[in-house]
This record gives structure tokens, C-alpha cells and sequence, in this order.
């Protein structure tokens, strides 16, 4: 029989899972990680421009038409080789890999709502090791990515002394700091996972089971 077990603490730590995937996924896919050197109208680098082209992992989005009315975002890219350099290949398979795992736990913790175990183990136990291993390689992939700053793609944005860990004229966009607040909230799932686990075995929650409850929330 399925009992549908609700509490503060899961229900927190359910949404906050959901919300940090969609958070690594938007991140991921963004070119805003990097914001180029400023650019006039003919393209060439001024103090204060009107506008910053924008470098993402394998996307960027460039001001385009005669007066740089319109923009253009798409892949700059056409394979995964001819990324702007190995750092970045890198960082990408591990960011994909820590996101795609926070996108299987979130779809997972929604299903913890009616069923507490997996094969006799704790499904937050469960997921909640999964996050932490998915914020270990979130946190690898955030570490090679500036490494990736000298490659020739971002000198032609940021500037011929632009260099690994130094990106010189550009500065970090939304998607980067958005990626970090992302990988320190997967370590946060990982220890509410824990508390989501004491809160659905509790007494009281056993209390409601035995007088044949099927739908139990809990402050």
C-alpha cells in the first residue's frame, strides 16, 4: 500500500532538489558565463561600448545589424572538439554529468512522496549521496573552466592578455555565479536529504501508518 507522507523537511528538500537541477540545467545552457570586452557599433573595442557580447561553454551571442539592433545566440561550435579548448571539454563532460544526476534525483524525489525505499534502502539516503557526488562534479567542472580563459576564443573577447584564470577585460556572467550557487545547494539537498529521512520514519509518522492513514502530512 502506498502511503503518501508529507512533511516540512521533505517537502523542502523535494523542491529544493527540483529547483537545483532546473537551476544547473539554465546555467549549463547559457551564454552568459562570460561577458566580453566592451564593443561599438563597427565591432571594435572602446572603454564603454553598447553592448558585451556574451561566451557560454559551447554558445554566444553576438549584437548583430547595421546600428547592433539585433542579437544572434546560438552554438559556436559545431562538434564537441571544436570547443575553445580541452579545459572547457572537461569541464563540460563534468558539469553534464553532475547535472544530469541532479535531474534523475529531482525526478526521483518526487516519486519519495509515496514510496520511502528502494530495494530496502532509504530512497533520501539514496539521493542524497547521489548529490553530494553530483556537487563534487559540479565543483571539478567550475574549477577547470577558468583554466580554459587562454584559449583563442577568449583572447578574441576578452583581449590578447587574457589567460588562464585571468580573463583580463571580460568579467563573469550570470550563468557562472548561478552555476556555483547551484553546486553549494546540491551539498545542501545531500545534508536535508538526511533530515527528510528522520522525518518520514519518525514515531508519529508510524502512529499514522498504523491507524491506516494513507495521506500523512506533518509539520
Amino acid at each position: 500500500m502506498c502511503h503518501v507522507i508529507v512533511t516540512c523537511r521533505s517537502l523542502l528538500w523535494t523542491l529544493l532538489s527540483i529547483v537545483v537541477a532546473f537551476v544547473e540545467l539554465i546555467a549549463f545552457m547559457s551564454p552568459d558565463w562570460l561577458l566580453g570586452s566592451p564593443r561599438s557599433e563597427n565591432g571594435n573595442e572602446v572603454e564603454f561600448g553598447e553592448y558585451r557580447p556574451s561566451l557560454g561553454l559551447y554558445s554566444r551571442c553576438l549584437r548583430v545589424g547595421s546600428r547592433g539592433v539585433g542579437v544572434s545566440c546560438g552554438p559556436y561550435a559545431g562538434s564537441f572538439g571544436e570547443l575553445a579548448s580541452g579545459f572547457w571539454q572537461a569541464a563540460m563532460l563534468f558539469l553534464a554529468a553532475g547535472t544530469l544526476v541532479l535531474g534523475c534525483v529531482a525526478c526521483i524525489s518526487i516519486f519519495s512522496l509515496c514510496f520511502q525505499s528502494i530495494l530496502k534502502k532509504s530512497i533520501f539516503n539514496i539521493c542524497g549521496l547521489l548529490q553530494a557526488i553530483a556537487g563534487l562534479l559540479l565543483m571539478v567542472g567550475l574549477m577547470l573552466y577558468p583554466a580554459g580563459w587562454g584559449s583563442e576564443k577568449v583572447i578574441s573577447y576578452c583581449g590578447l592578455e587574457a589567460s588562464p584564470f585571468r580573463p583580463f577585460m571580460c568579467s563573469l556572467g550570470w550563468a557562472f555565479y548561478a552555476a556555483i550557487g547551484g553546486t553549494l545547494a546540491a551539498f545542501l539537498c545531500a545534508v536535508l536529504s538526511a533530515q527528510a529521512e528522520i522525518a518520514t520514519s519518525s514515531d508519529k509518522v508510524q502512529e499514522e501508518i498504523e491507524e491506516g492513514k494513507s495521506l500523512i502530512c506533518l509539520l
